[in-house]
């Protein structure tokens, strides 16, 4: 499965422990990440001081739902309940 367009809902909705150059503390659950770019793409893909969380997050249908709304949704409600 693809990544959804100007969809950024793993960029935003989960919690981020490690730092992200920009969030050297991490980023906070339902706060973009600073690296995503005017059309919601990560600026750190493919650059190896991405986090290795968001390199092993895979879009997947459960996650991603049939639209952007149902997968910020999902994850949202994943972070509630692993936190």
């Amino acid at each position: 499965m693809e990544c959804r367009p100007a969809c950024a809902a793993c960029c935003i909705a989960p919690s981020i422990s490690s730092p992200i150059p920009g969030m050297e503390d991490g980023k906070a659950a339902g706060v973009p990440c600073v690296q995503l770019d005017a059309e919601l793409r990560c600026r750190l893909f493919g650059d190896p001081r991405r986090p290795a969380v968001c390199g092993s997050l895979q879009p997947a249908a459960e996650m991603c739902g049939k639209d952007r709304d149902a997968a910020l949704h999902w994850l949202a409600q994943l972070e509630r309940l692993t936190a």
